[in-house]
């Protein structure tokens, strides 16, 4: 039953925990942890203590205002693995994705530049400026679509561009 419960929020993203769990000893760090939207892990961050941690536990069990500053926050670095803080800090994985990105789009611009030079063939003769003038002449001397196309918009008396 349980095996089944941490699969099923593991599957949710909520809780995420080693194999190690299953065979009975947990490793000295474990993979739990505490998110945002699920701060409280199961288990502390560090089940194997030494005895300088040992100590510290047994120091806990006291009044709290004996403990020293450094004292409270080793105690609370072996229950949890990060602060709030440090879970919201940003990280700097946006540079990596954005290197990724920008690699790949050169790559493929170098790509496309090697087929135009080397795999496709030279444009034909018809793309030429003097053919263009040529098709273009043709077309007004056939008038083709004199309402509202290029023959209407050509003088024949001027041979020009109408204003």
């Amino acid at each position: 039953m349980t095996s089944s419960l941490n699969t099923e929020f593991a599957a949710r993203g909520v809780l995420t925990c080693s194999p190690a769990r299953s065979q009975g000893k947990m490793t000295p760090y474990s993979n739990c942890y505490a998110q945002r939207s699920y701060p409280m892990p199961d288990e502390p961050f560090c089940t194997e203590l030494s005895a300088e941690q040992q100590a510290l536990k047994e120091k806990e069990k006291g009044s709290w205002a004996q403990l020293s500053q450094a004292e409270k926050v080793a105690l609370y670095r072996l229950q949890f693995h990060q602060t709030f803080a440090e879970m919201n800090r940003r990280s700097n994985e946006w540079k990596t994705v954005m290197g990724c990105v920008f690699f790949f789009v050169g790559i493929t611009a170098l790509v496309i530049w090697w087929e135009r030079v080397y795999v496709f063939p030279k444009k034909p003769i018809t793309l030429t400026d003097e053919r263009k003038a040529q098709q273009l002449q043709r077309l007004l001397d056939m008038k083709s679509n004199p309402v509202q196309g290029l023959a209407a918009h050509w003088d024949y008396e001027r041979k020009e561009w109408k204003k």
